[in-house]
């Protein structure tokens, strides 16, 4: 699985642009930052800062679902072949990561 287990808890500038878009079409007020990086094989990593430090299942799938969608239908992303997502809390801590390829 790639990706490290822990990040900068701060969201670099164009994540957290990405992130305001998100919320601003109403999207999870935690969510402060995402980015898409290319992942292995060409496969689109998809990296989430919350401050929901929560690492409770149903959580992570209703973020999952919301930022994907959002990401698909407002951002015009394709995630045909899949996606890695990982989520980081507040503290930089890695506290979901998924291999959603087909």
């Amino acid at each position: 699985m790639p990706g490290p287990t822990s990040t900068a808890a701060a969201a670099p500038q164009d994540a957290a642009a990405l992130a305001e878009r998100y919320r601003a079409a109403g999207g999870d007020p935690d969510v402060y930052g995402i980015q898409v990086e290319d992942g292995p094989e060409g496969i689109p990593r998809v990296v989430i800062r919350t401050r929901n430090a929560d690492d409770e299942d149903a959580i992570f799938r209703r973020q999952n679902t919301s930022v994907t969608t959002h990401l698909t239908t407002k951002e015009g992303l394709s995630f045909k072949k899949g996606y890695f997502i990982d989520v980081f809390g507040p503290d930089g801590t890695l506290i979901h990561r998924m291999d959603a390829r087909p």
